[in-house]
């Protein structure tokens, strides 16, 4: 368990001064990753040595074999939290951070003053209390906090350090009790209802409800269509120019009737929420009033000028910098964050931590001033521009994402030092906060009304008089210039009462569209909106959701999976409260005030374990395994038809079917999202499955059943039922194959794969044709070639083969020599260089003899030859020595299943 954590949560603040440190006294600052402190020491002097801590030194137990052996008998062991006694948390060494703390104490030992340099949010203030409660200094502490790594900045901070924050400590380690009892108790609870491996969490399972009720927005949505016309007309005076090439406009009114819009249509139901006086047409409807009004004389009835302004968008916070690089340079929310951390510990932005869209007045100031160089006086408003953060919950206290210093790096000046996608996320940084500090744009917006033969034409313009902030940003566009070009809709000078010539009218059809599906963009300021969450746990949330496999992606959009709907309906059922939005933030708004030492953590944590008045969340899952029926929830209506049978979607143990009744089944194509599972489409699978059970007939040679039938991953041949445990052989069916018209020779053919084709005159091994997970190829020893387009399995020759054998390898299977992403210096163990790679389980070091994984919360930017010869002897430490023999292991007498669930990790997320 923690040490008596107020000894040093006490004494840290004690010990702070505002004296700076002698020249050439030795001081030990401590900074999270090697990138960090490379960037702090060149703006230190000789007489500091800053080391990282390579990101968090102590956490709770991630399972049962991290608990120490004195707590392992007590009934709370499993959480790493003594639920019965304040709520004390075990603390263990993070795995693999052993040697550094070592490194750590051992610098600590000829220091004067201990400086902690963590971030200023809550995690960084937990990580400089771990550290102190781990090293045990017996010299002054002090905390550095800075939102900005320049020399001005670092050297602010030495003037005015601070004690460690026990407000924030305590929040962060409220946050992460309440994470680990949320997820270790309701985790499970899924487990057994719909199936393993799954998991619940605070911020996470809100996540996933929101994603999955879009989803029934778009089940329940019911398209409806309308069609009007749309006009060319260009001027009938006898001084129209021959050139003129004319203009569009669209029917808006004929005969007194509205021709509606899509805003007109319930959703619900497709119908019209209101259609007395809209004008409803059809197809042939619409080519009738086309044909009628074709002869009409029609002139300008209306011209209508509006002036108006648009102002900048204020600096980015954490979330509109996810949400604006997702849209415009379409990287994940997590690749941003990383990239954003490489900027700001290299020192060119600020904090990129934050929901403040302050700006500090020397950034105001330098952004001012770089408008009045780069784009001249008239783009520079008189006085400085100040915003007001709009989020539920924002804390202010921080600077929003900016270049960091003054006066602001040039992106220009930094492309040599940055990479390609570093550059252009400071691009994006930079003109953000430039255009924030500009002028309003000012335009005119236009509307041209034109009348003939009963109907009502309207065209809609707009002119930008003044292009203010616009020269410099435009929201979710790469180019401003481009963008300022689209943004104009430049229409024709014409006045009240002049005629016009219609050249030409045409039918045009209009479907209204389901509500959009959620991006990452989107979803992150949903929470936002909410008050869900924080800038820190964005991008985790939105990984562990695709992790868990809760959501997909189709393009560019969230799309959730069958087992998602059925954890939101099993949430939703039985612990409403988990998953509601209001309650989530409000647990935000207490974790706050826990922060500003408003609210005790432990009374805060008990009222959430234990209840106050209303259960907490132990009663709240007391009853619940016997009272939740796993059916039920993993039971998802379609419809049911007049008179028979439900036709429904099951979760189950191999994934999603099809079912109506007892006897009809079929498996859902994967990747099928679930607004796509209409009716009509279910009846067609299950009438498919059901073709499927009659088999095409006997196998020539086994006289075993041969079927057709389609599963998770498309259709396939199989032949037999299989016996026992054994799975009958199965073969998908070829590109262009109709499962509806397969004849029994062809399904045979299939099944007799792969084929031999003969054997390689070279070197006498035998040549086959196969069909993989990557589709048809022919195989050779060690060699294989993928099939062309024009060759099939069933068909290909031996000379073909051969021949395609010959050719050099290409594409998925060549195997192309793949560089490392870094290389240093030689290992003083084996001599070789040090390569940083990127392996099937992430990035790596390896001097060649040994591997050492880079640590999950560490940027791959900061690795340096140092730290990696440190991890790999700390690997090597840990491997198990050569020729040493293993102790037979004991057969145990437990079933499989048992010895799996035993296993079985305990998932846990914000």
């Amino acid at each position: 368990m923690s040490a008596k954590r107020t000894s040093k949560r006490g004494s840290s603040g004690a010990r702070s001064g505002s004296a700076r440190p002698k020249a050439g006294a030795p001081n030990l600052v401590i900074v999270e990753s090697p990138a960090k402190a490379r960037t702090i020491e060149r703006f230190l002097g000789s007489g500091f040595v800053v080391e990282a801590s390579i990101g968090h030194v102590r956490d709770l137990p991630r399972g049962a074999k991290e608990v120490p052996t004195r707590f392992k008998g007590e009934p709370w062991a499993r959480l790493g939290v003594n639920v019965d006694q304040g709520f004390e948390p075990i603390y263990v060494t993070v795995p693999g951070k052993s040697e550094q703390i070592t490194r750590l104490r051992r610098l600590l030992e000829g220091a004067e003053t201990l400086w902690l340099a963590t971030d200023e949010d809550r995690e960084g203030e937990a990580i400089s209390w771990h550290l102190t409660e781990l090293l045990k200094p017996d010299v002054p502490v002090r905390r550095l906090v800075f939102h900005e790594i320049t020399r001005e900045a670092i050297e602010k901070a030495l003037e005015s350090p601070r004690g460690i924050d026990e407000g924030l400590v305590r929040a962060q380690e409220a946050r992460r009790i309440l994470d680990r009892l949320y997820g270790y108790e309701v985790s499970p609870l899924l487990w057994r209802k719909i199936g393993p491996n799954l998991s619940a969490g605070r911020v996470q399972s809100v996540a996933v409800r929101l994603v999955v009720e879009r989803e029934r927005e778009r089940q329940q949505f019911h398209s409806a269509g309308w069609h009007d016309l749309l006009g060319l007309f260009r001027a009938a005076d006898a001084g129209a120019p021959a050139d003129d090439d004319g203009f569009e406009a669209g029917l808006v009114a004929a005969d007194g009737r509205r021709v509606p819009t899509g805003r007109d249509f319930d959703p619900a139901t497709g119908l019209p929420q209101a259609p007395e006086g809209l004008l409803l047409l059809d197809e042939a409807g619409a080519a009738a009033l086309k044909d009628r009004i074709r002869g009409a004389e029609f002139r300008v009835t209306a011209v209508k000028e509006k002036p108006y302004t648009s102002r900048p968008a204020p600096p980015f916070t954490t979330s509109t910098l996810q949400q604006e690089a997702n849209r415009k340079l379409g990287f994940s929310a997590r690749r941003t964050m990383r990239i954003a951390q490489s900027l700001y510990e290299n020192g060119h932005i600020t904090y990129m931590r934050t929901d403040s869209t302050h700006l500090a007045r020397v950034a105001i100031e330098a952004a001012r001033e770089l408008v009045r160089a780069e784009y001249g006086a008239p783009y520079l408003p008189a006085e400085p521009r100040t915003y007001q953060s709009t989020v539920k919950n924002a804390q202010e206290a921080h600077e929003a994402i900016r270049p960091a210093g003054h006066p602001f790096e040039l992106p220009e000046t930094l492309r040599g030092r940055l990479s390609d996608e570093e550059f252009r996320l400071f691009e994006l940084v930079w003109k953000r906060t430039v255009a924030s500090q500009m002028a309003d744009a000012r335009g005119r917006r236009m509307t041209i009304t034109i009348e003939g033969g009963g109907a009502v034409f309207e065209v809609r313009g707009k002119t930008i008089d003044f292009p203010g902030y616009l020269r410099a940003y435009v929201e979710g566009s790469d180019d401003p210039d481009a963008e300022l070009a689209d943004q104009e809709t430049l229409l024709p000078p014409v006045r009240e009462g002049q005629p016009l010539e219609c050249l030409e009218l045409a039918v045009k059809s209009h479907t209204t569209q389901p509500p959009a599906r959620y991006t990452e963009a989107s979803l992150v300021q949903a929470l936002e909106q909410r008050g869900i969450g924080r800038p820190s746990t964005y991008a985790s949330i939105l990984e562990t959701i695709q992790d868990r496999e809760y959501v997909f992606k189709k393009g560019n959009a969230l799309v959730p999976t069958w087992v998602a709907i059925s954890v939101i309906r099993l949430l939703e059922r039985h612990l409403p409260g988990l998953v509601d939005y209001e309650f989530t933030a409000e647990m935000e708004d207490e974790l706050d005030a826990i922060s500003r030492g408003e609210l005790g953590h432990v009374e805060y944590l008990r009222r959430f374990y234990f209840g106050n008045g209303d259960p907490g969340l132990k009663d709240l899952l007391a009853s619940k395994v016997d009272e939740v029926d796993a059916r039920d929830v993993c039971t998802i209506p379609i419809e049911t038809p007049p008179g028979a049978e439900p036709v429904v979607v099951r979760v189950g143990r191999y994934g999603p079917y099809l079912q109506q009744g007892e006897d009809r089944r079929a498996s859902l194509p994967e990747g099928l999202p679930p607004d796509e599972v209409t009716f009509e489409l279910a009846v067609e699978l299950l009438d498919q499955g059901a073709i499927a059970d009659e088999p095409l007939g006997p196998h020539p040679e086994t006289g075993q059943p041969v079927y057709v039938k389609t599963g998770r991953f498309g259709p396939y041949v199989q032949l037999g039922e299989g016996e026992g445990d054994g799975k009958p052989k199965r073969t998908s069916l070829l590109p262009g194959m109709d499962p509806q018209t397969l004849d029994l020779e062809t399904a045979v053919r299939l099944l007799s794969l792969p084929r031999e084709l003969g054997v390689d005159p070279k070197s006498g091994d035998p040549v086959e044709a196969h069909v993989g997970r990557y589709g048809q190829y022919v195989k050779c020893g060690a060699e294989t070639r993928s099939l062309p387009a024009e060759l099939s399995v069933l068909d290909v020759t031996l000379a073909q083969a051969l021949e395609l054998l010959a050719q050099p390898k290409r594409g998925r299977g060549a195997r192309a020599k793949v560089e490392p992403l870094k290389t240093f210096e030689p290992s003083p163990e084996t001599g070789k260089p040090i390569e940083l790679r990127d392996g099937r389980y992430g990035p790596y070091v390896t001097d060649g003899q040994t591997n050492a994984s880079i640590p999950k919360d560490m940027e791959i930017g900061s690795v340096t030859h140092d730290l990696a010869v440190r991890l790999l002897a700390d690997r090597a430490a840990r491997a198990p020595r050569k020729g040493a023999k293993r102790s037979p292991a004991k057969k145990s007498s437990r079933k499989k299943a048992a010895g799996k669930k035993a296993k079985r990790k305990k998932p846990e997320s914000s």
